[in-house]
């Protein structure tokens, strides 16, 4: 039985772009977005910020008000935890250099991935993925596309399981900083955090710490969380006080295949306070 979709977020806050992993231009994804009738929309692509400029003009002519976000990829003792930073002053020298480093980290690994599948007798060249990445931030999706692309897997989720995820023999583990490191730096940048997907890797053992170490919000709508996440979820906001977020997690169909814009989300009420968060630390 196909569940009937009951919620029709107004704010849809995690959403990628060509700018890392997604498929769509930041212009084509707010476009795409007011066709879908959302009326906030978060660009949270990963390491990078280079996606906003264009996200905010296409705003303006779509009606679409564009929260500014990043994704972060920290480590908490070898699981994943992605932190994400809203309203962050993109001028902050600090969070610069830091995207700048984490992105230079990413395409190393890339290089060191690449290697690693030549000697597996599938010689792809790095030329190939930077066609495919087309934006600042280059990423395993990337290569899993061209591996596609060459016929060699059927889809990104093979090339993952076959050759570049965690365990498979082309796999190269990334430059690591940890949450609390992540949740520093979007403070520092007046940003606000929140913590992504916990449902995911299953993380609420960790946000006790999290908060301490300054966590604001967690993701409690996501199209990976089930309804017990959810649920889970929104209590654990709760007694800690947080903010509670939604998004999509959209990247473009062959990436995320069946996950819409707007279909995850939550109301404008939640863009307001987030705002009002990150606004207090720039003041």
């Amino acid at each position: 039985m196909l569940e009937v979709k009951l919620r029709y977020p107004e704010a849809d806050l995690h959403c990628h772009t060509t700018a890392s992993d997604g498929l769509l231009t930041p212009w084509d994804l707010v476009k795409s977005a007011a066709e879908k009738g959302v009326k906030a929309l978060g660009i949270t692509d990963h390491d990078t910020l280079s996606g906003w400029e264009e996200a905010i003009k296409a705003g303006l002519l779509f009606d679409v008000d564009i929260v500014k976000g990043v994704e972060l990829n920290t480590d908490w003792n070898g699981v994943e935890v992605h932190i994400l930073g809203y309203e962050m002053n993109p001028n902050s020298t600090i969070l610069q250099d830091k995207l700048s480093e984490l992105r230079e980290a990413r395409s190393k690994r890339v290089t060191t991935i690449i290697g690693k599948l030549r000697e597996l007798g599938l010689p792809i060249q790095k030329s190939e993925v930077e066609k495919v990445s087309r934006g600042e931030s280059i990423g395993r999706p990337h290569i899993a596309q061209v591996l596609v692309s060459k016929g060699v897997v059927g889809s990104v989720k093979e090339a993952f399981e076959l050759y570049i995820g965690a365990g498979a023999p082309a796999y190269v583990p990334r430059y690591k900083i940890t949450p609390e490191e992540g949740i520093a730096l979007v403070r520092q940048a007046g940003g606000a955090s929140v913590l992504a997907h916990p449902g995911i890797f299953g993380l609420e053992r960790g946000v006790a710490d999290w908060v301490e170490a300054g966590l604001q919000g967690i993701e409690v709508c996501h199209s990976e969380h089930t309804r017990e996440d959810e649920k889970k979820y929104r209590e654990l906001a709760k007694n800690y006080g947080l903010l509670m977020t939604g998004g999509s997690d959209f990247h473009g169909e062959e990436r995320k295949p069946g996950i819409q814009i707007g279909d995850w989300g939550t109301c404008l009420g939640v863009v307001e306070d987030l705002r009002r968060i990150a606004y207090s630390h720039h003041h």
